[in-house]
């Protein structure tokens, strides 16, 4: 049986694993969502635009069941502070996402100009929404949220609301996030259609890739000379039973940035950010679109993977309570729980990761309007 501290680090990878996936897979259909009204003119461009994810959604969605529900068994403690922390914020996002399925069924109910333009924005709203607060939430981690945990362990006491989410430096993490979902929802457009859609599509690519670009660089300022960011003061229990309140935990600005220092490899992440979106322009320019792809994921993998890899060990810090923030070593669930989610994952993982590939395959091939069913 593994070491529980292995265990740990293993189910921390899998979890930035399974967020990854998330942004990328579904970063085409929430992609496609957010630019509807502004690349589709006609009804037949928006249908066409339509029916290049409407076939792929829900296979792309596990991504994000698997990570909801990692994090759940694995990390309990992250759960229950950040879904009710957040609760406003996922809540809306949910409601976005519960739309996109309802916006594919009623659009073609009634044949009406009003009718269809009003489902046109409701998918609009299903990409956008999730996309921006998407890196709300993430940006709202990465300076703690307020929440204190009782020293017995029973309970957590959140002390934010829902406008203390949208500060500044969580909206510019939520700018990051849309460019992304924007780059990857271009490219995949224009991958999957011809013409005047998918020459539209890949020149929203180039500027959403630059403004990527820019946001996070702007985001790696603020991160090293404004943020205030976590480290821990006492002696690190690696292998010890979950409790937070077995540690001290310090602030200071710029300390997300020490990671850099301690583990120089990181530097890789945003290396792939960098290269990702540069190679995802000339391949673009090219006309090389399945390479252009494959960059754009490379820099939404560099993204997701600087901020997971900036504050480790924590994976929620507390700016209420410090010495409350959930860390990889006191956050964890028990390491029978652990070694049995790993087996079921060992098993489940490369089925979803076969399948998802089977419906790629069979799918394959540029979406046409001859080729589209009366239905979308």
């Amino acid at each position: 049986m593994l070491d529980y501290e292995i265990l740990r680090i293993i189910w921390w990878l899998l979890l930035g694993t399974l967020l990854i996936g998330y942004a990328i897979m579904d970063g085409f259909d929430l992609g496609v969502a957010t630019l509807l009204p502004f690349i589709a003119k006609t009804e037949e461009e928006k249908r066409v635009l339509i029916h290049t994810i409407e076939p792929y959604w829900e296979g792309n969605q596990i991504w994000l069941v698997l990570g909801g529900g990692a994090i759940f068994a694995a990390w309990p403690a992250v759960y229950a502070v950040s879904f009710s922390g957040m609760y406003l914020a996922l809540c809306l996002v949910l409601v976005a996402l519960i739309l996109r399925p309802v916006s594919f069924a009623f659009r073609n109910k009634y044949e009406s100009e009003t009718w269809k333009g009003f489902w046109s924005y409701t998918h609009f709203v299903s990409g956008f929404l999730p996309a921006l607060l998407t890196g709300v939430a993430v940006g709202n981690v990465i300076i703690g949220l307020p929440f204190k945990i009782d020293p017995l362990y029973l309970s957590i006491t959140y002390h934010g609301s829902f406008f203390d989410l949208l500060n500044p430096f969580a909206l510019l993490c939520g700018l990051v996030s849309l460019s992304m979902i924007v780059m990857q929802g271009s490219i995949y457009t224009a991958l999957k259609t011809e013409g005047v859609l998918a020459e539209r599509s890949k020149n929203i690519a180039k500027y959403a890739g630059l403004i990527l670009l820019v946001l996070y660089a702007i985001g790696a300022v603020f991160t090293a000379f404004f943020v205030k960011g976590y480290v821990i003061t006492s002696k690190i229990v690696t292998d010890g039973p979950s409790n937070p309140m077995y540690k001290t935990v310090e602030q200071g600005v710029g300390v997300w940035f020490h990671n850099f220092r301690d583990m120089p490899w990181i530097i890789l992440a945003p290396v792939l950010v960098i290269a990702g979106v540069l190679l995802m322009l000339k391949f673009s320019k090219a006309n090389r679109m399945p390479c252009a792809l494959v960059s754009s994921s490379m820099a939404i993998f560099g993204v997701v993977a600087t901020a997971g890899l900036i504050m480790f060990p924590f994976i929620l810090p507390s700016s209420y309570d410090l010495a409350s923030s959930l860390t990889v070593w006191d956050a964890s669930s028990s390491k029978l729980t652990l070694t049995i989610m790993l087996v079921v994952t060992v098993i489940f993982l490369p089925i979803v990761l076969l399948y998802t590939a089977w419906v790629f395959r069979v799918l394959r091939g540029k979406v046409k309007p001859d080729t589209i069913e009366e239905k979308y």
